[in-house]
């Protein structure tokens, strides 16, 4: 894992064309801007979680 230290303002560029942006740090906090190209999914964690859940579960009978 790579660890950096960015102050607000500062960016992060990812296989230069992803841009993580420092927004804000309040306390705990610290609030983010990713900029991608759209065809890249950009998720929290959880939701990413969520997802995969989904497409592990069985097709219910419902859906025919």
């Amino acid at each position: 894992m790579l660890i950096l230290s960015r102050r607000p303002g500062e960016e992060i560029v990812i296989d230069g064309n992803i841009r993580l942006k420092i927004i804000a740090v309040k306390g705990s906090q610290v609030r983010i801007g990713i900029r991608a190209p759209s065809q890249i999914r950009v998720d929290r964690k959880e939701v990413h979680d969520g997802r995969a859940e989904q497409d592990l579960a069985p097709p219910s009978n419902s859906e025919k």
